[in-house]
């Protein structure tokens, strides 16, 4: 089937700059040669996850060698990261590699020419070829591929929660609205910290709650298990978005009413995920809602260190119909080849070289499990368990989310799971079997790609009004007659005839 679209999807951006070289795997292959042992220089800048990693560190000297590079780390705050990487499109600037996430100005770049076409180049890389074909599927343009993923999960959603707390105050996960309504009103409300203090809340909404682009926003994971549609659904052979069903409405109606109630936070249309993070670590929220499931034992190791007797556990997100989750693109970003800065496809077979080594069994040990005898030990049967999982999201997790990697799946050591690991890994893949795909990942709209920004503001911007009570349900359906007229209508039009392209 032709794809015809450009994925959807939130979340951070990455720079790579400078001159990556290397072979693929030291076997003759069409990859360009380095000439003689003279280190690349491979500039990297990155939104900065968690504190940035020292200059020189163990993780990124260990990568340099393994690659005969040497990689200069610059991170930038992820707030500040997507303007700076409009501006690099818009004045030719760019790095050899450049990490960017979907939306409609690297849509738009990329349909200009910007970008190296390097899908019929994998075939002469044993690692990249390797890969699910679906990850570069989800990528493509107009049928046509110019990113390597940072591959992630497709089902990664889960509801990571206080388990102490639910069970003292005899509360279960939540299945259906009401449920949600009860538990946030309950932990709110009976202090669950036994401190005399109204401090704690359910869960704690940022300002990325409603994403537009991103499968992993909260309010699209909380409608889809609800019954909504992934972003984009199909009613009768017509597109429909995400926020023009009811399900969706119920979803905002129940933050409206914990708005209004003091039950979520008031602020949460300006604060940083990092905020949430925060108020988790300290022990101050029952259900963690911007994470994933596979990271239930890190918020157990993070609430620990301020409640050593906190109790963690993990959940799939379950609704009227069971078990249903929003189908994630199956990227955070992808890494394009700017052809104002990459000159040749010798060039390019050289960066594709150096990005085939960092999926080599060594290279995904390094950047999924840290560095032997410090990071981690090997267990008799061969595994890897952590010494020190703090250690390793300070020093290894930056690396490891910002370049390519597969945490579990891949070929690096096997890791040895704990319970609650073990868990978290299981609802991921329970999760596959009921995705909700994103009936327009990749189909075109023209209208979105010119007013793909002002539109999801428009929407943003009104669900927003609406959950602070700024407007009613006959204000809030005007909003959505608003976008339809100002080019959500054609966007509709557009999918919709894509689609049946597609079905044909």
């Amino acid at each position: 089937m032709k794809r015809k679209r450009f994925i959807i999807l939130m979340v951070s951006l990455l720079t790579i700059a400078g001159g990556l070289s290397g072979c693929a795997d030291g076997k003759d292959t069409p990859t360009a040669k380095q000439e003689g042992n003279t280190p690349l220089i491979v500039t990297i800048a990155t939104p900065q996850i968690g504190e940035a990693p020292k200059k020189d560190s163990e993780v990124e000297l260990a990568i340099e060698k393994y690659t005969n590079s040497k990689i200069e780390m610059q991170w930038i705050p992820s707030a500040a990261f997507e303007d700076k990487k409009n501006i690099m499109i818009a004045s030719s600037e760019m790095p050899k590699a450049f990490k960017i996430t979907s939306n409609a100005t690297t849509l738009g770049a990329i349909q200009s020419g910007l970008f190296w076409e390097i899908g019929p180049l994998l075939k002469d890389y044993k690692n990249l070829s390797a890969v699910n074909a679906l990850y570069y599927e989800n990528i493509k343009v107009d049928g046509k591929l110019y990113g390597l993923p940072l591959y992630r999960d497709f089902g990664r959603a889960g509801i990571v929660y206080r388990k102490d707390w639910f069970d003292e105050l005899g509360l279960k996960p939540p299945v259906t609205l009401d449920d949600w309504y009860n538990i946030m009103k309950t932990l709110a409300e009976k202090d669950p910290e036994k401190n005399g203090q109204k401090d704690t809340y359910g869960m704690f909404l940022d300002k990325s709650y409603n994403d537009p682009v991103a499968s992993s926003s909260f309010l699209t994971r909380l409608a889809v298990s609800q019954g909504a549609p992934n972003k984009w659904g199909v009613e009768d052979g017509t597109l429909v978005a995400e926020f023009m069903t009811k399900p969706y409405l119920d979803a905002m109606k129940l933050l409206r009413r914990l708005y209004q109630e003091n039950l979520i936070n008031q602020d949460f249309s300006v604060v940083q995920t990092a905020d949430a993070d925060n108020k988790w670590n300290a022990g101050n929220l029952g259900i963690r809602i911007n994470t994933v499931a596979s990271a239930a034992a890190t918020s157990q190791v993070n609430l620990n260190k301020a409640v050593p007797n906190g109790v963690v556990d993990i959940v799939p997100y379950m609704g009227p119909s069971g078990n249903r989750v929003p189908a994630e693109p199956g990227n955070n970003g992808f890494f394009v080849f700017p052809k104002s800065s990459v000159k040749s496809e010798a060039e390019l077979k050289q960066l594709l070289g150096f990005f085939d080594k960092l999926l080599d069994p060594e290279m995904s040990t390094l950047l999924t499990r840290g560095v032997e005898g410090k990071h981690f030990n090997k267990t008799s049967d061969g595994k890897a368990q952590f010494i020190d999982l703090s250690l390793f999201n300070l020093e290894v997790k930056p690396y490891r989310d910002s370049l390519p990697a597969f945490e579990v799946t891949g070929t690096g050591l096997p890791l040895e799971l704990s319970d609650l690991q073990a868990k978290g890994w299981k609802v991921v893949a329970e999760n596959l079997e009921n995705a909700v795909p994103n009936a327009a990942l990749t189909l075109n709209s023209k209208t979105y790609l010119e007013k793909g920004g002002e539109l999801d503001t428009l929407i943003r911007d009104a669900q927003t009004k609406f959950i602070m009570g700024k407007m009613d349900e006959a204000g809030w359906q005007a909003e959505v007659d608003k976008w339809k007229k100002a080019g959500g209508g054609k966007v509709i039009e557009e999918y919709t005839a894509e689609y049946a392209k597609q079905k044909k």
